[in-house]
């Protein structure tokens, strides 16, 4: 999504379990440009990996 400010934004369809959250992934996400948003996604992703081990 592109909010009116034109900052990118990004939400999963499912949330993270509770304890994914806990360790600080958050569902949705913001960046200026696509190739932030990649990497704040990313970077989300591998906290819920590493808070499901």
């Amino acid at each position: 999504m592109r909010s009116d400010a034109g900052r990118l934004w990004a939400t999963r369809e499912r949330p993270f379990p509770a304890a994914v959250e806990e360790a600080g992934a958050h569902r949705t996400v913001d960046a200026d440009d696509l190739v932030e948003l990649c990497q704040v996604i990313a970077v989300q992703e591998g906290l819920a990996e590493q808070a499901a081990r």
